[in-house]
């Protein structure tokens, strides 16, 4: 297969739902996701730092980069996931995260992306699937900044940290009873 062809089957999600360590830790343990990247987007401020986000005064979510093979897995099931892992309905927090960086946010790539999230949180909505309504934003992308570095593969290079063990680890738990089918193989050490 040629790079012009392969570049085709791939497509970015840009995702937030609390801290964007949760959602990486989560997403590149799923078949089919090439890349996942730790940034921040949905602000007014050009090439944010970890601590001006965490002001809530840049406009910035905290948010992953999600590239994925479509061939493998859809738009959709990255939804899924999205959706099973962190509480749409919980206003600017997560648990014990509080503000705006916060937020649940799908940030979209072009109108099917939009059209998904859309019928999705309606979906979600009517069945009753939360007590509350949802409340993620589904905006267009406009930019999105990588994070520091120390801030990649955060879960991967810190798993006995307190926060990782009490926050990360029950959604891995949750991500691989609930997708145990779309998860990547684990190798044997």
């Amino acid at each position: 297969m040629n790079q012009q062809s392969l570049a085709k089957d791939y497509e970015t999600a840009t995702l937030g739902g609390g801290c964007f360590w949760c959602l990486e830790a989560v997403y590149v343990q799923v078949v089919g996701v090439r890349d996942v990247v730790s940034g921040y987007a949905g602000g007014e401020v050009a090439n944010p730092s970890y601590e001006a986000v965490c002001t809530g005064r840049t406009g910035h979510a905290e948010v992953v980069q999600v590239t994925f093979d479509r061939t493998i897995i859809g738009f959709r099931e990255i939804l899924e996931i999205f959706f099973s892992i962190h509480d749409p309905t919980t206003l600017n927090r997560q648990g014990a995260d509080v503000g705006t960086q916060y937020r649940s946010i799908i940030l979209y790539h072009n109108e099917h992306q939009k059209q998904v999230a859309e019928e999705m949180i309606a979906t979600l909505d009517a069945s009753d699937a939360y007590r509350d309504p949802i409340v993620t934003q589904v905006v267009p992308l406009e930019a999105f900044y990588a994070a520091e570095d120390y801030h990649q593969s955060y879960y991967e290079t810190n798993t006995n940290q307190p926060y990782c063990r009490a926050v990360i680890a029950p959604k891995l738990n949750k991500l691989q009873k609930d997708f145990v089918t779309r998860l990547k193989p684990r190798l044997e050490v």
